[in-house]
């Protein structure tokens, strides 16, 4: 009698004690779950349009918080990074533009008034600014292939004093400023390709602002190779630092000022184990590459040769 009551109680009591679990847990798991929902639903509407959208945090301390908080700094970066993005395709689009607008002008000038133009100084101008474009079209190109599949240098010997002075040689050729060059044998292993762009990279911009003189050198310092390029410019403002190596940042907001940078030399020290800075200076700019030695070039000492070169 005792296993049939028994029996009676659970077949009438256990359906409905199992509704109420059931239903007690939905309802508790619907309450946990409420602050993933409102995430999944605020990020369901974020878009590109409005990047300044953040998921709401929950007053809770537990993981759905540190989730919430977590999302909202991973767009901050995406924000950031878009935005970055965004600048970097506006200043390429302005750089590529600016030598063509050049070169179309001359043309229709000459075309215009052919009797009062020099077509010899309208070649020079021309093949300036297609010089200008080439560079900026490569300088594109290395950026996209560096985000695509990232700087790998390769590992070979590259002797860095002979880097500067080819470098030193191509001012005297190109330009009207003094070029002085104090060059101790330095080698380090790195792809030459690319220390040898961050170089010229450095080296125009240091052309591109002085005011008549140029000063390249090469050492050994601390274990390291440093190569140093100063100008006798304007020189580079405190606040500005770190933002000159940004990829074709302008230090003022006018667009008739010489080109920016692409902002390749950091990123190539980097890939490198090295780092570019700019170091104070009075009476000009003066930029700094620092790399590791070479095993071979630690062990050794060299003298240096110190070079002036005079633009003829």
């Amino acid at each position: 009698r005792a296993t049939e009551v028994l029996v009676g109680l659970l077949a009438l009591g256990y359906p409905v004690l199992l509704v109420l679990v059931a239903g007690t847990s939905y309802w508790l798991t619907g309450r946990a779950l409420a602050p993933v929902e409102a995430m999944r639903r605020r990020v369901a509407g974020i878009t590109a349009t409005d990047p300044s959208a953040r998921v709401p945090v929950p007053p809770s301390r537990d993981e759905v918080a540190q989730l919430a908080t977590t999302m909202n700094a991973m767009l901050d970066r995406l924000a950031t990074a878009a935005e970055a993005q965004r600048r970097f395709v506006a200043d390429a689009s302005h750089e590529l533009r600016s030598p063509l607008a050049t070169i179309r002008a001359a043309h229709e000038i000459a075309a215009v008034h052919p009797e009062a133009s020099d077509w010899s100084v309208v070649n020079t101008d021309v093949l300036s600014e297609v010089a200008r474009l080439e560079r900026l079209v490569d300088d594109l190109l290395f950026l996209a292939r560096s985000d695509e599949r990232g700087l790998h240098p390769q590992s070979e010997d590259v002797d860095l004093d002979d880097l500067v002075s080819a470098e030193a040689g191509r001012l005297r050729r190109t330009t009207g400023l003094r070029v002085a060059v104090h060059a101790s044998p330095v080698r380090v292993v790195g792809d030459r390709h690319q220390l040898g762009r961050a170089l010229r990279n450095l080296v125009d911009n240091a052309a591109r602002h002085a005011s008549g003189g140029v000063e390249l050198r090469t050492e050994r310092r601390s274990g390291q190779a440093v190569i140093d390029v100063v100008d006798d410019g304007p020189g580079v403002p405190a606040g500005e630092r770190e933002r000159i190596f940004e990829r074709f940042v302008r230090l003022d907001a006018s667009r008739q000022r010489p080109a920016g940078g692409a902002g390749l030399g950091r990123e190539i020290a980097r890939a490198h184990g090295g780092e570019l800075s700019v170091v104070e200076h009075a009476g000009g700019a003066h930029l700094q590459l620092r790399l590791p030695l070479s095993a071979e070039s630690s062990r050794s000492v060299g003298h240096p040769r110190t070079v002036q070169v005079e633009a003829g």
